[in-house]
């Protein structure tokens, strides 16, 4: 079998509605719209939730909670993953983003310390949490928030 033997399943693929091309067609004329009204017209119809002028369900459900503006997100680092690093190096977010460990900054960058550390490292971040200075520093490195 070739990339050229490929083909769908029987029933899984089907010809385009091809619509204005005669009468004959079925689909000629009116191009499967009927007559007039709201739909039969060009850039018709009605904009999605819409519900004919009684309060759509988006508008008489209640409100609930509320969102933090100033909410600050972090990318979570955990220790374990910092053994990538070679021995003795610094750590900062540009070489955790360099080695596709996070993938955003975002606000920040915190420490955590789920797994084992066998390395020592410099690490500098915005925050870490108590077991994960602990793991830094029990191998002889350094936690630094930046």
């Amino acid at each position: 079998m070739r990339l050229n033997d490929l083909k769908p399943a029987p029933g899984a693929s089907r010809a385009r509605k091809r619509v204005g091309r005669g009468t004959g067609s079925g689909l000629g004329k009116t191009s499967g719209r009927g007559h007039k009204g709201q739909n039969a017209r060009s850039g018709g119809g009605v904009r999605p939730g819409f519900e004919g002028g009684q309060m759509p369900l988006q508008r008489r459900l209640p409100k609930r909670g509320f969102n933090n503006i100033f909410k600050k997100e972090y990318a979570e680092v955990n220790v374990s993953s910092l053994n990538v690093f070679p021995d003795g190096s610094e750590v900062t977010p540009d070489d955790l983003l360099a080695a596709r460990i996070i993938r955003h900054v975002k606000d920040g960058v915190a420490v955590l310390g789920n797994g084992e550390l066998t390395k020592q490292l410099t690490v500098r971040a915005q925050r870490f949490s108590k077991s994960a200075v602990e793991k830094i520093e029990a191998n002889g490195g350094k936690a630094e928030v930046i």
